[in-house]
């Protein structure tokens, strides 16, 4: 018998019969692990006997053989058998990163094959696992006998206490190539006290990459579903495309099916969602076989070019209310290809058809735009400074009944900033638009135009403007900088007049703020076009204090020299002289901040428009509240609106988190929605409650929606997954 004390021992063990290699096919074992690799260890004393081909290592021994790594207080391996047994403190590490434990191991096939005692394992995700006995086959599977496994932290000052859920199972398995951990027998326990029993279960190993299997389902009891139950399931297809089966069974509908499709191409990607499902009751307006279908993809043609489309249609929104897809007012799909030159060049070309949803609405009135086209390019600044643009723009709008349009038109524009002696800053603005179209129906909906408007119309608008801002700065000393900003700007033009013969696809929603005070055309569009000569002006405050907070605020009006009824009434233009427009930002502190929008009116100080929020956060908490203001506008197609909200969120510690949002119309004298959230999540749970209320009306039977109180509760077992209960 040989002895060496504290000495290094390399074995390069590769000849038969006793060689640590695997039996089978030489290579690799589809861990990365080759099983033609020597097997080296070091030692703090090794023994050799030549009697039994016997090699043993005592003290702080590590033996290893590609990357599968083993160590032990003792390390016995039979040249002969090719059995190595390791005992005392026992640590296995496999290459990928997971760790064992056991008391005692025995090894053979090239540390492939194992049967470990008193095995406690820390795996991928920080879980761990706690098992009687193990037993590994061929390196890929490992089965463990009365078996605990969580990811939840222990108990510092008391190890010995139940984690917060653990899986507990007679047999567990670990299929490492398939990535899936199986169990039979199993039971869920939360704080060591069994609340699910299942006769087998398994998931997906924790940090595996995507694979088949069933996902978490959903079940709860909405007032359309009653009592329902939905099971996706996921599918694989290969490395670049995956589906998702959902089938949903309830007590008051026969059920839905549904898939979704995705697939990842080199140049681009594609997804496809659809389903179908029955529908039935009192509360719905369309009864039988619903079904939705919503697709998009995006392609890369080369460089410069991409195209795409978005294809969403439905049966009704109340399908879609019903089985959880969302409760949009209209749906929208498109086909488009657009190219892009630097930030100088952009062109696009689509097509749009839009599907309404709501019941009031007539559906042969809802447009087809095809086509629609836009490009635009911006030329490098000249040696003045200045900046050239030019675009160009065409659609056609078709309605089954109501206005149909067509319209081309295009825009060159030109700015040229410069700075003066006094610090002053002046911008020279010039816009030209030459626009030609053709209406027909222009006095039916949307429109009410007046009759015998109907052909060919063109329009056309120059528009140059002098801008002059002076902003003057003052230092407060310790308190920072003071900034008074006054600004004028004189815009010039012919007159437009009311422009009764254009259909104004692109410019109904027009609403004036300090947003568009300057802009040349005050109109959202181009289809109408504002002229004659006007002058705006503002001034604006700020006041930039040493810790990074302000205060900023801006007051301006509009003053135009012709009282031609140019714009429509409760738009804030509609006289000769504008509305007072304004804003304010209030944040003096990291921790507080507060910005507003009004408009109010200058004959009679009425308020038009108020919108303000304010809000104070922390570290660990947030409280907003805010206010908006508006009157009815369009003939009353705008309501007014006076609503107040309040919400906040607070992290109660590390783990709880509470928040609440609401949300009352004072007008109406009523509330319009309100939520509430109560969240737990730790290293191994994530637990949340969700109460959504919405105050809504059906506008032909001004019944309440059926869906309009949600009560959702949401279960994460984190390296296992979620399971989604919705009791309203």
């Amino acid at each position: 018998m040989a002895r060496l004390r504290r000495g290094l021992l390399l074995l390069a063990l590769m000849a038969a019969p006793g060689p640590l290699a695997a039996q089978g096919i030489p290579g690799l074992d589809g861990r990365g692990v080759s099983s033609d690799e020597p097997v080296t260890f070091t030692a703090e004393e090794v023994e050799f006997d030549q009697n039994t081909d016997t090699v043993t290592a005592r003290g702080r021994v590590e033996a290893w053989q590609g990357n599968r790594v083993i160590r032990a207080d003792q390390f016995t391996y039979n040249r002969t058998t090719g059995v190595a047994t390791a005992t005392g403190n026992v640590v296995l590490i496999e290459p990928d990163g997971q760790i064992l434990f056991a008391e005692r191991a025995e090894l053979s096939g090239g540390m492939r094959d194992a049967v470990l005692e008193g095995i406690r394992g820390l795996l991928a995700g920080n879980t761990r696992v706690a098992a009687a006995g193990a037993r590994r086959t061929n390196g890929d599977i490992t089965d463990l006998a009365r078996v605990v496994y969580s990811p939840c932290n222990l108990c510092p000052e008391d190890p010995d206490r139940p984690p917060l859920w653990q899986l507990r199972a007679g047999i567990a398995s670990l299929h490492s190539q398939e990535q899936r951990v199986r169990y039979r027998d199993a039971s869920l326990e939360m704080f060591g006290v069994p609340l699910l029993y299942a006769p087998y279960f398994s998931h997906a190993a924790p940090g595996a990459p995507r694979i088949s299997g069933f996902l978490s389902p959903t079940f709860g009891v909405t007032k359309l579903l009653g009592g329902f139950y939905e099971q996706p399931f996921y599918w694989v297809i290969d490395d670049s495309s995956d589906a998702t089966i959902r089938a949903t069974l309830s007590t008051e509908q026969i059920g839905g099916l549904g898939l979704a499709y995705r697939r990842r191409f080199n140049s681009g990607v594609i997804s496809l969602d659809g389903s179908f499902g029955n529908l039935q009751g009192n509360d719905v307006d369309q009864e039988g076989i619903g079904w939705h279908f919503f697709s998009q993809g995006q392609f890369s043609l080369d460089e410069t070019w991409r195209t795409g489309f978005a294809l969403n249609r439905a049966s009704s929104r109340d399908y879609l209310r019903a089985y959880r897809y969302g409760s949009p007012q209209v749906l929208t799909s498109n086909a488009f290809l657009e190219g892009f030159w630097g930030v100088q060049g952009y062109a696009r070309a689509d097509s749009r058809l839009y599907q309404s949803l709501l019941q009031t609405n007539t559906s042969s009135q809802v447009p087809l735009v095809l086509p629609y086209g836009y490009a635009e390019w911006l030329f490098a600044r000249d040696p003045l400074g200045g900046q050239f643009r030019v675009d160009a723009q065409g659609y056609s709008i078709t309605r089954e009944q109501g206005t149909s349009s067509r319209r081309i038109g295009t825009r060159a524009a030109y700015e040229l900033p410069l700075i003066g002696n006094a610090g002053e800053v002046w911008t020279i603005r010039t816009q030209a638009d030459l626009l030609a179209g053709y209406v027909q129906d222009l006095q039916a909906a949307p429109f009410y135009g007046p009759p015998g408007q109907d052909g060919n119309w063109t329009n056309g608008n120059v528009r140059a403007a002098v801008d002059l801002r002076w902003p003057l700065a003052r230092s407060a000393g310790e308190w920072g900088t003071q900034v008074l900003e006054p600004r004028v700007q004189v815009v010039t033009g012919p007159q437009t007049g009311r422009q009764t013969n254009i259909p104004a696809e692109d410019s109904l929603d027009l609403q004036f703020t300090d947003a568009n005070l300057f802009e040349l055309n005050r109109y959202p569009g181009r289809d109408l076009q504002e002229g004659g000569t006007r002058m705006d002006a503002a001034i604006r405050a700020a006041w930039l204090f040493p810790n990074g907070g302000q205060v900023e605020g801006l007051v301006g009006r509009s003053f135009r020299t012709s009282d031609e009824p140019l714009f429509p009434p409760g738009s804030g233009l509609e006289n000769q002289r504008s509305d007072y427009v304004g804003r304010l930002r209030l944040a003096p502190v990291p921790w507080f901040e507060v910005i507003g929008r009004s408009r109010y009116s200058a004959e009679t100080g009425e308020q038009q428009l108020w919108d303000i929020t304010g809000t104070v956060f922390g570290n660990g908490y947030s409280v907003s509240a805010g206010y908006l203001g508006t009157q009815a506008a369009y003939n009353d197609s705008y309501p007014k609106r006076n609503e107040v909200s309040l919400g906040g969120f607070l992290q109660v510690n590390d783990n709880w988190r509470i928040g609440a949002f609401g949300r009352y119309d004072r007008f109406r004298d009523e509330p319009v929605a309100a939520q509430a959230v109560l969240a737990y999540e730790d290293e191994c749970l994530i637990f949340e409650t969700r109460l959504i209320r919405r105050w809504i009306q059906d506008p032909v039977t001004l019944q309440d929606d059926p869906t309009g109180t949600m009560l959702l509760f949401r279960v994460t077992l984190k390296t296992i997954g979620d399971f989604g209960i919705r009791a309203l």
